[in-house]
């Protein structure tokens, strides 16, 4: 079916099934279907669909750019990023009289100060500030959880790596990507537990998951946060 409203249309599909209550669901592809008691009138499953509208047009759209995968940024546009779980716009200010290029947040935004506003050099800008607000981040992250461990971290670095959110080696020297400062604090809290949990079992044995549950009961839900949006961790 088909309906349109606001000005926007969507597809969906209905199936009928041996339920009480209407459900409006969403495959990885950003298609809609909705699960209604045999009998439902059409015009319940559209009033469902327009109180529901803003999310299910979100949704949508984040599946759809998600199979898209990560898209380069144009700042000579309206752009946006992530910074602790939420997105803020960016906003670039040119200004020639500043010794290095920065970036910073007022609550309301990401403010890029640049010498010359060029899509690299405000990248570059950005980075600095995703990697100084995550050493900050893990370190008190790092500080709160030291008490469930006998053993300390030898160093901490960030990194720009392409393949992991962490590690943990042999000499107990942690490394961190600079992009969990996109994360909710609660994802950045589950990192930095997972690697410290590594610094008692190196292995992902029956052991480690243990001791990681114990300390981050809902682990699970922060995984699932980092493989559903680290797509759009980019600059």
């Amino acid at each position: 079916m088909i309906h349109t409203y606001s000005g926007e249309t969507i597809h969906f599909e209905i199936k009928y099934k041996n339920r009480t209550s209407i459900a409006i669901h969403m495959d990885g592809y950003g298609n809609v279907e909705v699960h209604a008691p045999k009998g439902t009138p059409d015009e319940k499953v559209i009033q469902l669909l327009e109180e529901k509208w803003d999310l299910i047009q979100q949704k949508s759209k984040e599946m759809k750019d998600r199979l898209l995968g990560q898209q380069e940024k144009a700042y000579n546009q309206e752009e946006s990023v992530l910074f602790l779980g939420k997105t803020f716009p960016v906003k670039i200010i040119q200004d020639t009289t500043i010794q290095q290029d920065y970036a910073m947040f007022d609550e309301k935004h990401i403010n890029v100060y640049v010498k010359q506003a060029e899509d690299e050099k405000i990248k570059q800008a950005l980075k600095r500030f995703y990697y100084q607000e995550c050493k900050a981040l893990v370190e008190k992250s790092i500080k709160h959880y030291q008490s469930n461990f006998k053993v300390k971290p030898r160093s901490i670095r960030i990194s720009d790596s392409k393949t992991t959110w962490g590690t943990c080696d042999s000499q107990l020297k942690l490394t961190f990507n600079w992009r969990l400062a996109m994360a909710p604090i609660k994802v950045i809290d589950y990192v930095v537990v997972h690697e410290m949990c590594h610094m008692v079992h190196l292995n992902h044995d029956r052991s480690f998951w243990r001791l990681v549950g114990k300390i981050s009961p809902d682990y699970k839900e922060q995984e699932s946060w980092l493989a559903q949006s680290s797509w759009k961790m980019t600059v």
